[in-house]
């Protein structure tokens, strides 16, 4: 089994969120390294053990806007 996040970027705090696509966990940190570390805590606490899952898949997300005006 396969657990893809989505990972943004807060804009009002510039931190890292992820959210795990259908389960409900979502999970912030300052950087990547600690986002990684972030999200390893959440996966453990989420699920019973031995059930995690396999594989763990972080899809980042940058979002800008660019005027021509």
């Amino acid at each position: 089994m396969e657990l893809h996040f989505l990972v943004t970027e807060d804009e009002s705090s510039g931190w890292l969120v992820a959210s795990a696509l259908g389960h409900g966990i979502v999970t912030q940190a300052e950087n990547e390294t600690d986002l990684k570390i972030a999200i390893r805590d959440a996966i453990q606490c989420h699920f019973d053990e031995g059930m995690a899952p396999a594989i763990v898949r972080l899809h980042f997300s940058k979002e800008e806007t660019l005027s021509f005006v």
